[in-house]
């Protein structure tokens, strides 16, 4: 068989540009108000408005993050402020603004981020170390007490930084800084005599390795980065071992020291791991450096490991909105089916993980499972993490709340009714902002000659052979989607949709106005495209569904959520009359559909009067009786996204309702 040219050539994305009206609303607050507040916030020149100090990881005056580096590099003097890994908050950001100039070119953010990488470059060690607060007051306690001190973490930050900010302006030095510590790190870490047989205790710097190496094709960081993900869990004496020899009480965080290796996910080897638990952003953390690591690689025992953790998260420990982590302590996940709403931490940078952690499950295996759980976190649990205004963030993201409860019960004294500007733990921030300014990252895959459409989101994309493909539509509000693929080399490809979980029920597909009929391959419509146009249209269904919980899960049982499309709902105080645990929805209740401009920055709201309200008993009732309840009387229901709560009055906010018999 001979090939044609057009069949040889290896189909290439070059480029996207989204054009959702909903996301672009975003990401030019992110480009015009996002990275200003956060470059102010870094340089200690904003206002820390924190509105609750154990919802937003502790409260601080200050940042310091850019005068630590200042410091680091001999351009001031003093003593590092925060936390040791205080760096990160840079890193994030520069990583957000070397996303936003692919869409936004902006003279002014670019000298700030050049001038940053500047700062950065001087600041860094001449072996390639860079962690501020070893460099500054510890020097002698650099790779010393591994457990504790994030120095392989805040690295990780800056190469993930670094390879985004050269591929997006072609900054070699960028990419050098990152590279050099790569390279310090080969020449303490690995499995030779006289390095370290160890790793952090929050792993990043797995998944930072995998991308670096995908950019520069340096099998040393590949190597690296595997040593890394199999390392973990070998010695379960290592962290001990090495607190000991650094002084067993010279902690950085003493409740650290005790918690145990389950907490740190290292407790047993990966390929012995059954289950998600511990920290949850450092789980999923160390599971996207997994999943990269195992596809590059090709390694089945690693890929098997991922797959199996992901289920586990997916199935049985993950809330309806996409949180992860149920646990306020130690940020954690707990066990299977175990999911209390009120009390649910749901860390911002554990849905922006899941994310990161489900592409690149995606990228090695196209199936719809995993574009269905990347789309469940950017409109709803990760999309919660960022105001309305982009300049307030959360920390924790419940599934229930109530103001009272947040002031006096200290099991919920982490959840807060309103975001918060800044924290003196400030992780959350630039992670929510460099996840929504790198979206163009999550709508497409290519793989041989596939190209698979994932998401719902407006764009026009172009690949390396001339093929062009528009998406339109007004997702996630209407479930019309449309795409027109110019294709004027006629190369045969097929072109992949994925069919949402939420419409398998109901959907329908045109190709050149003729119904396309067509088995699905694990949740993805597949079509074979080789002429020079195509014009394909899918309607998926935008009904109000209610949703129930495994009977697995306690806190859910005789309860239902609403969604629509790709939207979960919740009912707040501010819309609904208080408290909105009376509230009991009928068997079989029916919603209208409003879209509302001038609310929320524009959302679809629901509205059911297929809802009863039971009566508020008198306090000089008693507290428990024989009696039957007083009754229920018919009432009216209002539903914004859950994304969208907690923008207005600090009021009551609840996702999940009670409903009226079997």
């Amino acid at each position: 068989m001979v090939l044609t040219m057009k069949q040889l050539t290896k189909i290439q994305l070059n480029d996207v540009q989204i054009t959702s009206d909903f996301w672009n609303r975003y990401r030019n607050l992110i480009a015009k108000d996002s990275v200003p507040f956060q470059w102010d916030m870094i340089n200690d020149k904003g206002k820390m408005d924190v509105t609750n100090a154990d919802a937003a990881g502790g409260a601080a005056d200050h940042s310091g993050a850019i005068e630590n580096l200042k410091i680091a590099a001999g351009r001031a003097k003093g003593h590092h402020f925060g936390y040791p890994f205080q760096d990160t908050d840079v890193y994030k950001w520069l990583e957000t603004v070397a996303y936003v100039l692919k869409y936004n070119p902006d003279q002014k953010m670019k000298e700030e981020a050049d001038w940053t990488v500047d700062l950065i470059a001087d600041a860094q060690d001449p072996d390639g170390y860079l962690s501020t607060y070893f460099q500054i007051d510890a020097p002698k306690r650099k790779f010393k007490r591994l457990q504790q001190s994030h120095e392989l973490y805040s690295m990780g930050h800056y190469i993930e930084a670094g390879v985004a900010y050269y591929e997006s302006t072609g900054n070699q030095k960028a990419l050098d800084i990152a590279e050099k510590m790569a390279s310090c790190i080969n020449n303490h870490f690995g499995p030779e005599d006289g390095k370290i047989h160890g790793y952090d205790g929050h792993p990043e710097i797995e998944l930072a390795l995998a991308k670096l190496y995908e950019t520069t094709q340096n099998e040393t960081y590949l190597k690296l980065a595997e040593y890394f993900v199999t390392q973990r869990g070998q010695d379960l004496n290592f962290f001990n071992a090495q607190n000991e020899a650094d002084g067993i009480d010279n902690d950085f965080f003493p409740e650290l020291r005790t918690i145990g290796d389950r907490y740190y996910f290292a407790d047993k080897p990966i390929t012995e791991q059954k289950d998600a638990h511990g920290h949850a952003v450092r789980v999923l953390y160390f599971c996207t450096g997994l999943a990269h690591v195992a596809r590059v690689s090709h390694n089945k025992p690693l890929l098997d490991a991922a797959n199996r953790l992901w289920n586990d998260i997916v199935k049985k420990q993950m809330y309806i909105t996409g949180n992860v982590g149920q646990t306020a302590t130690g940020e954690a996940f707990t066990y299977d089916y175990d999911l209390p709403n009120d009390t649910d931490y749901g860390e911002t940078c554990a849905s922006v993980s899941m994310t990161f952690f489900t592409k690149q499950m995606l990228v090695n295996d196209f199936e719809g499972k995993f574009g269905d759980v990347i789309e469940k976190e950017i409109f709803n649990g990760a999309l919660s993490g960022i105001a309305l205004d982009g300049k307030h963030y959360f920390y924790a993201n419940p599934l229930e709340a109530d103001p009272l409860a947040s002031k006096l019960n200290p099991g919920k004294k982490h959840i807060a009714l309103r975001r918060s500007s800044w924290f003196a733990c400030a992780c959350c921030p630039a992670n929510i902002t460099r996840l929504i300014a790198s979206l163009d990252q999550y709508l497409y895959e290519v793989k041989d000659d596939v190209i698979l459409s994932h998401q719902f989101i407006a764009n026009d994309a172009k690949f390396n052979n001339g093929l062009e493909i528009k998406q339109t539509g007004n997702f996630p509000w209407d479930g019309n989607i449309h795409y027109s693929i110019s294709n004027p080399n006629k190369n045969s490809f097929k072109f992949g949709i994925r069919i949402p979980a939420w419409s398998l029920d109901k959907y329908s597909v045109e190709m050149n106005g003729k119904p396309v009929e067509s088995s699905l391959q694990k949740g993805i419509l597949y079509l074979n495209i080789d002429d020079e146009t195509a014009e394909i249209s899918v309607k998926l269904n935008m009904e109000a569904r209610l949703v129930r919980a495994s009977t697995r899960v306690s806190s859910d049982t005789m309860k239902v959520a609403v969604q629509r499309g790709a939207i979960v709902y919740a009912a707040e105080g501010v819309d609904n009359e208080e408290p909105l645990w009376l509230y009991v929805l009928d068997q079989k209740p029916t919603f209208k559909y409003d879209y509302r401009a001038n609310l929320l920055s524009g959302v679809g709201v629901l509205t059911t009067d297929d809802v009863y309200r039971l009566e508020l008993d008198s306090e000089d009732d008693a507290l428990y009786s024989f009696d039957q309840p007083k009754g229920a009387n018919k009432s009216h229901l209002t539903l914004i996204p859950y994304y969208a709560w907690a923008n207005r009055d600090e009021k009551q906010m609840t996702v999940w309702f009670k409903q009226n018999g079997f």
